[in-house]
C-alpha cells in the first residue's frame, strides 16, 4: 500500500520551465510575441519543415482547418466514435454534419478498412485520431484522401512523439492538430498548434486565429510595429501566447529525454503484465508509439469484477487511473441530436468497456511504477474466475 496518492498524469515541469515563464514575465511581452513566433519556427524543425502555426488548442487547430477549406453546412466529415468531444464538436460548429466510423480492436484507431463504405457524395474531409498515440495507418488514410478528393484533418491530440514508418506525425501532407494540454507528452498548460500543408493556406488561418486582424497585427505594439490594422475575417480568438510558449520552448527541448521515459515505463508494464489475463496496447510495425496513455483492456469473463470496481481498486492502493473515452454515440447530447443508440459501434463500446488508462508519465520514479505494477497484478490475480 502506497502512502501517499499516485495521480493518474502530472506535468513534467521544472526549474528550466519556471526560469522560461519568469523571463518571459519580465520581457512585459506576454500575449502572442517573439516567443511564440521562435516556438513555432522550432516546431516546423522538429517536424522537417512543415508549417506550423501555434494556437490556444487542438480543437481551434481542427475547427480552422475546417473553416479554412470551406467545409460547412451540407458536408459530411468522417471521424471515430472513440474520441473526446472536440474531435466531433468542431464538425457540428462548422454546420457540417459528423459520420462515425467504428474503431479498430486492437489500436483503438478508427478503422480505415470501413471508412470507404461511408464516403457519399456529401463527404468533404476525414478526421481521424491517433489514439492514444498510436499512427493510424497513413498510408491507407493518405490513399482514400486522395482517391475521393478529401481534406484530411489528423487529430493528434495525443500524437506528439508518434512516427508511422520512422516519419513524425504531422509530416503527411494533411492538416494536423496537436494538443498542448497539461496531460500531453509536451504541454504548455493549455495550447495546441497545427500544420497546414499549404503556406498560402497558413496565412489565411494566421489571420483567422487572431480576430481576422490583417497579418502582422499581432505586432503592432512594438517598435517596429504601426497601430494600423484591418479586420479581413470574422475571426476567432485563438492564438497562442509568449507565456504558454515559454512553456513550449523547454518542453521540446525536453521531449526526447521524456519520450524515453515514456517508452521505458511502457515496456515495464509490457513485461511484468504481460502473463496476467489482460490484454495490452498494440504496437503495429509501422508505428513507434508516443505512450500518451496506456490503454490497458481487461477481460470481463476472466474476472470477477467490472471495469469500473477495478479503478476503485487502483484507487483504495493510491493509485489514479482513468478512462478514454466514453464513446460519442453514448452521450446524450449527440444521440439527441443524431439519433445515435447503444450498439451502432460495437467495437468501440467494447474497447471502452474494458479500458483502463494506468498512470504513465516521465516524472513517474521506479517505485511508482513497480507500485502500478503490484498494484495491478493483485488486484488481477485476487479476482481471477
Amino acid at each position: 500500500m502506497r502512502e501517499h496518492f499516485l495521480p493518474y498524469n502530472l506535468p513534467d515541469l521544472g526549474p528550466e520551465e519556471e526560469d522560461a515563464v519568469i523571463q518571459a514575465l519580465r520581457s512585459h511581452w506576454i500575449s502572442r510575441g517573439p516567443l511564440t513566433q521562435k516556438f513555432e519556427e522550432e516546431l516546423s524543425q522538429h517536424l522537417h519543415g512543415e508549417t506550423v502555426l501555434a494556437l490556444a488548442s487542438c480543437t481551434a487547430g481542427m475547427h480552422l482547418a475546417l473553416l479554412a477549406n470551406d467545409i460547412g453546412p451540407g458536408d459530411e466529415v468522417i471521424t471515430t466514435p472513440y474520441t473526446f468531444a472536440a474531435s466531433v464538436n468542431v464538425i457540428i460548429h462548422v454546420g457540417a454534419t459528423p459520420v462515425l466510423v467504428d474503431i479498430e480492436k486492437d489500436t483503438g484507431n478508427i478503422d480505415l478498412s470501413m471508412v470507404e463504405q461511408a464516403i457519399t457524395d456529401k463527404t468533404k474531409a476525414l478526421l481521424p485520431v491517433h489514439y492514444a498515440g498510436h499512427a493510424v495507418d497513413m498510408q491507407q488514410l493518405n490513399r482514400l484522401r486522395d482517391a475521393y478528393h478529401l481534406v484530411a484533418v489528423e487529430d493528434a491530440a495525443h500524437a506528439m512523439a508518434s512516427t508511422y514508418q520512422g516519419q513524425p506525425i504531422g509530416t503527411f501532407g494533411n492538416f494536423t492538430a496537436f494538443s498542448f494540454y497539461a496531460t500531453k507528452n509536451l504541454t504548455t498548460g493549455e495550447g495546441g498548434a497545427l500544420v497546414v500543408p499549404d503556406p498560402e493556406l497558413a496565412d489565411k488561418i494566421r489571420i483567422l486565429s487572431l480576430h481576422g486582424m490583417s497579418r502582422h497585427a499581432w505586432n503592432r505594439y512594438s517598435a517596429q510595429g504601426s497601430w494600423v490594422y484591418h479586420i479581413e475575417a470574422a475571426g476567432f480568438k485563438y492564438n497562442m501566447t509568449d507565456l504558454q510558449a515559454a512553456l513550449g520552448l523547454v518542453q521540446l527541448h525536453k521531449l526526447t529525454r521524456m519520450q524515453k521515459r515514456r517508452q521505458d515505463i511502457a515496456r515495464q508494464y509490457a513485461e511484468e503484465l504481460a502473463d496476467l489475463p489482460v490484454i495490452l496496447p498494440t504496437q503495429r510495425e509501422y508505428a513507434e508509439h508516443a505512450w500518451h496513455l496506456y490503454p490497458l483492456r481487461l477481460i470481463p469473463e476472466a474476472l470477477s469484477l467490472s471495469r469500473d470496481q477495478f479503478i476503485e481498486e487502483l484507487k483504495v492502493r493510491n493509485i489514479g487511473a482513468s478512462v478514454h473515452f466514453i464513446p460519442i454515440h453514448l452521450h446524450p447530447y449527440y444521440q439527441m441530436r443524431y439519433g445515435w443508440k447503444p450498439g451502432q459501434f460495437p467495437n468501440a463500446e467494447q474497447f471502452f468497456e474494458a479500458e483502463v488508462s494506468l498512470p504513465l508519465y516521465p516524472s513517474m520514479t521506479d517505485d511508482d511504477v513497480h507500485d502500478v505494477i503490484e498494484a495491478v497484478r493483485d488486484i488481477v490475480l485476487s479476482h481471477s474466475r
